[in-house]
């Protein structure tokens, strides 16, 4: 990523770049096969391409809080891609905020597709039986929530008006698929599934459950 005092917009070839490796990555994993998912992917898609737009090719948040805010904007000029970043603007363009919006968001996109693609290949290797071991000892829906880091990993990296706005309907509908997804499972494995429904929280592990995983992955490194 390049810094300089001029207007860092117009990339259309990085925007379609970044469109593109995000579909690659989630598509490779959660490609859709009925029409409810094809909805929610649309919306997700919809979502990421408004997100990468305002991020290489037109700032629109940049557009509306200057013209609102006019000289009280916390920099003098928010067209340079680190500032065009909300937060970094709020901390007067600071490079330290800047490297950790980066690490952190980074880190939580990574472990997103990670926790995906765990996910995907379990669920492949059962042909079809009820999956509890693994990644689904944690959560029963980890593809949902590895979806779920992905996209708060590019609102933490960069912030829009839309992105914002759009983001809890895309939590939503994905949550409402799984909730579907629950009832049809529940039919085809009976009370097997309902007791393990108590068990499991649907997309965010227990503290405990996770720290036991962390230690658990700790003891296999050394």
């Amino acid at each position: 990523m390049h810094f300089s005092d001029g207007f860092d917009y117009n990339m259309w070839p990085a925007a379609v770049l970044s469109i593109g490796l995000v579909f690659f990555f989630v598509g490779s994993y959660m490609l859709p096969t009925r029409r409810r998912e094809w909805r929610s992917m649309g919306l997700f898609a919809a979502w990421i391409v408004a997100l990468f737009t305002e991020m290489y090719g037109i700032p629109l948040t940049i557009y509306a809080l200057t013209a609102l805010l006019g000289r009280a904007y916390p920099v003098l000029n928010p067209f340079t891609h680190q500032n065009g970043h909300l937060l970094v603007a709020l901390a007067g363009g600071s490079y330290l905020v800047w490297g950790v919006v980066m690490l952190v968001s980074s880190i939580l996109f990574w472990s997103g597709i990670l926790v995906i693609a765990r996910g995907w290949r379990l669920i492949h290797q059962a042909k079809g039986g009820l999956v509890t071991e693994g990644i689904y000892r944690y959560v029963r829906h980890p593809q949902y929530s590895g979806l779920f880091m992905i996209i708060i990993a590019l609102l933490i990296q960069w912030p829009t008006i839309i992105s914002v706005l759009m983001a809890p309907i895309l939590f939503w509908s994905y949550a409402r698929l799984a909730r579907r997804e629950e009832v049809e499972m529940a039919l085809q494995f009976g009370q097997t599934y309902q007791v393990y429904q108590t068990q499991v929280p649907a997309f965010i592990p227990r503290w405990n459950s996770l720290r036991q995983a962390v230690l658990r992955f700790s003891h296999k490194s050394i």
